[in-house]
């Protein structure tokens, strides 16, 4: 069942909304920025009605702290001086069933609202893993794209435009969106590219207007801005911010924990990139040891490499169980014990805790299977696909496991 909350005393709420017609997707970054202040200059000669006109913002609740300053001291005034309506959305948990928040609906924004009950954060860490560099942006999907519940509830299939914030660089983000929208009645409009504004015209736009410099607006645990060729920009960022970087190591060493691949940056992991030499990198460093320093578990962890019927593999699926709680120095020294009398490869990281012991490694061709314990913080829940033991079972014919520490 749905548990979608509501905020009642607000307007257009729960009903289809016959005066709206055009929605503005804003991120808080400074292409969609640069779009919103440059078209407000003059709202009718580019095309809009802001009496039939919403801004719509999901909260993905990582923003960095100076694209919510930015926020609130440029952008939403220039909202409230226009009597902009500003809608913000957030999930309600991590299954699209769970629902969404409206967190306000306003032509008098105050703020922009940093969370709702459930973040990209939340998700990624309850799961233990982190965004893939490889393939399509999943969490910006997860987190902006599910925005589709209040456009359906909003206009109820009526003809509507939505205003994108791609930039003349992004052609392929406006094709892809072309091929994969499926909402009737909906028509995806993207002015940047038709204008040629590609990121560096933005920003010296709102440069220009504002006297400020907008950095680009992504996640703290963003993998896909160091893709785009950013990353001393990004990893400037993070030495400014000690704290809230500790936290992002925190989350990639969780999940390395319980996926050795899982490195934030594909073939790099965010914490090699800082220099213990380095006072700025060292602030970083003893951050995420402060962010160790909480309770930690001892996870049984399996996966199945399987493939079809006509030989195409298959997702991979995921057993997770939490076996034990305690200290990671006290798990890590069970766990080498226990691993060194069954003759099993164990792995111990002495700088920052973790320990791992493999029950069975993955080999190089589907279908196949690995198994292992590891220790990390209790961040993560127990979690396992459906029918998973039932073809764990079928592939390995019973095989003998480690057993439980």
């Amino acid at each position: 069942m749905s548990r979608t909350a509501y905020t009642p005393s607000l307007p257009g709420l729960g009903a289809v909304d016959e005066d709206l017609d055009t929605v503005i997707n804003w991120g808080a970054g400074a292409d969609s920025s640069a779009y919103l202040a440059k078209m407000l200059t003059d709202p009718e000669a580019h095309g809009i009605n802001l009496d039939r006109t919403a801004v719509l913002y999901m909260a993905t609740g990582s923003e960095w702290p100076e694209t919510r300053l930015l926020a609130d001291e440029f952008m939403l005034p220039l909202l409230r001086e226009n009597g902009v309506r500003f809608v913000q959305l957030a999930r309600n948990g991590h299954l699209q069933a769970d629902g969404f928040t409206i967190l306000d609906d306003s032509r008098r924004p105050e703020r922009l609202i940093a969370r709702g009950p459930w973040t990209q954060w939340d998700d990624q860490e309850s799961v233990g893993t982190v965004p893939q560099v490889a393939g399509t942006r999943k969490c910006s999907l997860w987190a902006k794209g599910d925005g589709d519940w209040w456009l359906k509830q909003a206009f109820g299939g009526r003809p509507f435009r939505q205003i994108m914030g791609f930039n003349a660089d992004e052609e392929g983000r406006r094709f892809g969106d072309q091929v994969t929208s499926r909402m009737p009645g909906r028509t995806g409009e993207f002015p940047l590219i038709d204008w040629g504004w590609d990121r560096q015209r933005c920003e010296a736009y709102l440069l220009e207007r504002f006297g400020v410099h907008s950095p680009k607006s992504y996640c703290t645990f963003c993998c896909f801005s160091a893709s785009m060729g950013s990353l001393p920009a990004r990893m400037e960022r993070m030495r400014s911010h000690p704290d809230i970087t500790g936290e992002v190591l925190r989350l990639e060493y969780t999940a390395m924990s319980l996926n050795p691949n899982a490195k934030l940056y594909g073939r790099k992991t965010l914490l090699e990139m800082f220099d213990p030499a380095q006072p700025r990198d060292r602030a970083c460093l003893e951050a995420f040891e402060r962010e160790l320093e909480t309770p930690w578990a001892l996870y049984h962890v399996r996966r199945l490499f399987l493939l079809t019927e006509d030989g195409r593999r298959r997702p991979v699926k995921r057993s997770t169980e939490r076996v034990d709680l305690g200290r990671p120095d006290q798990l890590a020294e069970r766990l080498i014990s226990i691993s060194e009398r069954h003759g099993v490869d164990v792995e111990h990281d002495r700088t920052f805790g973790r320990a791992r012991a493999w029950v069975r490694r993955r080999g190089s061709q589907w279908p196949m299977a690995e198994e292992f314990f590891a220790t990390a913080p209790a961040r993560v829940i127990n979690k396992q696909d459906g029918s998973f033991d039932e073809e764990w079972d079928a592939l390995l014919c019973g095989a003998g496991q480690l057993p439980l520490p």
